[in-house]
């Protein structure tokens, strides 16, 4: 018997399909594992997801294959239905701020979109 799932994953444009693209194999499994933990735990470690700090409703998804970190930009609408909007390799350890504010541009799309 499948359990229900807590959460829907949802891509928005194409932003994070084309980051998805370019990782290697390796990579792009350990995101699909991170999604599958997403959408099935009722409480998702900050390990994995967290919000980013000084915005409204915007949150990562930290992914981390050996020594490479990347992070997926994504909020939540209606409550269960998390949205992708960007993703980038993090090689400081400040998220840059040019991600953050594409994450926000794309979220305010979504909501202008969706009237």
């Amino acid at each position: 018997m499948e359990r229900p799932t807590k959460r829907t994953i949802v891509v928005y444009k194409n932003h994070f399909e084309d980051f998805f693209e370019k990782q290697r194999q390796k990579v792009k499994d350990k995101i699909i594992w991170t999604f599958d933990l997403i959408q099935e735990m009722q409480q998702i470690p900050e390990t994995y997801l967290k919000h980013v700090e000084g915005t409204e409703g915007l949150y990562e998804i930290r992914v981390q294959q050996r020594s490479d970190i990347f992070r997926i930009f994504c909020f939540f609408d209606d409550g269960k239905l998390v949205v992708l909007t960007n993703g980038f390799q993090k090689k400081t350890q400040k998220t840059p701020k040019q991600e953050i504010e594409k994450a926000l541009k794309l979220r305010e799309e979504y909501y202008a979109d969706k009237k």
